[in-house]
């Protein structure tokens, strides 16, 4: 998973935001060290890396999606931290009295702090999964705290967006941001999730269990 994260991350952000470049100079992308992660990018990593370890494993895919979901959204928290200290992805300019200079990127006025709205919607998002699994004591209907996850985390990119600084230039002409584009398939992706998680209900890990009877010889 920590492979397919980083792999998703960085081709995300090559063929998202600045395909065009990186079709020209694909040596580039392996230079990571330059900087360019695209979180949805990651989050496709994470779906086929656990897709390869459910056939491996033999297990339920969902069973493990809804456990991850749960890490994920405290990483996602951590992960926001570290752009706001190496100053990254912050939003336009601001009068409000927590706005943030960002004096490493020579930035003279505040800008949003969208760093620390996502950071804190994350983590709020990491205490209700974790408190819906402990409640339902890990017997929820499968594919609901995944679903939950991805509808509410990319609920908030999308609204967050509309006060960052946009990052490639081609952002400037559109109506909506290339994170705000992205984000859509994985709302949709959450709704059906919870529909058909209520649909079907299945809970728990089920086992196949097989009965042997010795006959007489």
């Amino acid at each position: 998973m920590v492979i397919g994260v980083m792999v998703g991350m960085r081709l995300g952000h090559c063929f998202f935001y600045e395909p065009g470049y990186y079709l020209r100079h694909p040596v580039e992308i392996l230079k990571i060290w330059h900087g360019g992660l695209a979180s949805h990018g990651g989050a496709i990593g994470i779906l086929i890396a656990l897709w390869l370890f459910k056939r491996k494993e033999k297990k339920d895919y969902f069973w493990i999606l809804d456990r991850i979901a749960i890490v994920a959204a405290l990483c996602s928290f951590l992960i926001r931290m570290g752009n706001l200290m190496n100053s990254e992805i912050y939003g336009v300019e601001t009068t409000l009295p927590w706005g943030f200079v960002f004096l490493r990127n020579h930035e003279v006025v505040p800008k949003h702090p969208t760093q620390i709205y996502e950071g804190l919607a994350y983590l709020l998002i990491f205490f209700l999964l974790y408190y819906l699994y402990w409640r339902k004591k890990g017997e929820h209907y499968q594919g609901m705290l995944v679903s939950w996850y991805v509808f509410w985390y990319s609920h908030h990119v999308s609204l967050s967006n509309f006060l960052k600084e946009d990052q490639v230039a081609f952002e400037a002409t559109m109506k909506l941001n290339m994170g705000q584009w992205l984000s859509i398939p994985f709302i949709i992706m959450g709704i059906v999730g919870l529909y058909l998680g209520l649909k079907y209900k299945k809970t728990g890990y089920h086992y196949t269990t097989v009965t042997i009877t010795k006959g007489n010889e």
